[in-house]
């Protein structure tokens, strides 16, 4: 858009440096034809790549056909797409909406409804330092970064944050007032930094203890990106909920909770509700996604790629003196840098090479999953031209 029409938006982004008018698989294309290689893929939404095939053929259909009609009615492709998900992992109920903050709002909601159901008094909920689930003022409540929360109080009451990763600052806080434990298996905006197998577990047994909730916020770290078809799925840890969003509808905004029966029986109607959630586009977008991200075969070759990719930075980068880490799992990567990324982030689009920058240290990979080894080598290239200047 050119600055004319920028000055027409609400400021709450950066002013664009470039902008793009086409997308095929791993690369994005500008006006003047110049190919980007895609590293951030629309902050993790993109995860079959730009313009997928299988899913333009499906949106294409369905706009033909039906685009809205509301939730007041039968959606044969909801029932399709809620049976596929819950298929797939420990759920038996799902929630569609539009958004991850919106998806965290219903577990929000669903945790407090869940304990006034059985008639307990559970006003707090435990959240974790440096997370980050939404931009909504619930989502904010429950987000762990000052910055993100700071003018906008007062914000949800009764949340309380501990130290991730640290299960007995946790432990200080769950008790029989929780009544949900809220948490990312792999911090996104916080730094890219998983959990540990331990912290995921213990939060599992200390839900079970008390009665609290668990939900697992895998809105960015879910569907095949780290490696596994769920998050959960690698830790060995089932949660009460999980929020799925990003990549759900491969382009199209969509999430999901999924949930156990018990939880989602707290719901009635007139409880709760989306009025775009679950619309027939979207649901024919991820009915032609899930088949393929589902797959178990799909995400050990996430895995794969994911350690070949980390391997290669590792072999790269590790020895650079503006290097500080180099962690992840699959295809959710973070490089730490000793000092801030932002120039790093412009360096790298001019080679051609689109990432971000997160904690205002982290260059955050997040590209496609169907991402090729090849490019994956053209991406540590770039980023080790870039790295090697020693002035951040």
């Amino acid at each position: 858009m050119s600055s004319n029409g920028s000055r027409f938006l609400v400021p709450t982004y950066k002013p664009p440096k470039i902008g793009f008018v086409r997308g095929r698989g791993a690369y994005l294309f500008d006006r003047r034809g110049r190919r980007y290689l895609d590293f951030i893929a629309g902050l993790g939404v993109n995860i079959l790549g730009h313009c997928p095939p299988c899913v333009v053929k499906a949106v294409v259909r369905q706009a033909n056909r039906l685009i809205h009609s509301s939730n007041l009615y039968r959606n044969d492709l909801q029932v399709r797409l809620v049976k596929l998900l819950c298929g797939a992992c420990f759920a038996d109920r799902a929630f569609f909406c539009n958004s991850g903050a919106e998806a965290i709002e219903t577990i929000i909601k669903a945790a407090r409804l869940y304990a006034h159901k059985k008639g307990e008094r559970r006003p707090r909920i435990v959240s974790f330092e440096d997370s980050f689930h939404g931009r909504t003022c619930g989502a904010l409540s429950v987000t762990g970064r000052e910055s993100a929360r700071a003018g906008f109080g007062p914000l949800l009451p009764g949340v309380v944050f501990a130290a991730f990763n640290d299960l007995r600052s946790a432990e200080t806080l769950i008790d029989d007032r929780t009544c949900l434990v809220l948490v990312e298996p792999v911090l996104g905006e916080g730094g890219v930094v998983p959990a540990s197998r331990g912290f995921l577990s213990g939060l599992r047994r200390l839900c079970d203890r008390s009665g609290a909730l668990l939900a697992f916020d895998e809105i960015q770290c879910g569907l095949g990106r780290i490696g596994t078809t769920f998050a959960y799925e690698a830790y060995g840890v089932e949660p009460d909920l999980v929020a799925l969003g990003k990549g759900l509808a491969g382009g199209l905004p969509m999430a999901a909770v999924l949930g156990r029966e018990s939880v989602a029986m707290a719901f009635e109607p007139g409880t709760h509700g989306s009025t775009f959630g679950g619309n027939p586009l979207s649901c024919a977008a991820a009915l032609a996604v899930c088949p393929k991200v589902l797959d178990r075969r799909f995400a050990k070759s996430v895995a794969r790629r994911g350690r070949f990719f980390l391997r290669g930075l590792q072999r790269e980068l590790a020895g650079l003196p503006v290097v500080a880490d180099i962690r992840g799992a699959g295809l959710m990567i973070g490089i730490e840098l000793n000092g801030a990324g932002e120039k790093c982030v412009d360096r790298a689009r001019r080679l051609g090479l689109l990432i971000n920058c997160t904690a205002e240290r982290v260059l955050r990979l997040l590209p496609p999953l169907t991402v090729t080894e090849r490019q994956c080598r053209t991406a540590v290239s770039i980023l080790r031209a870039v790295l090697s200047d020693k002035v951040l």
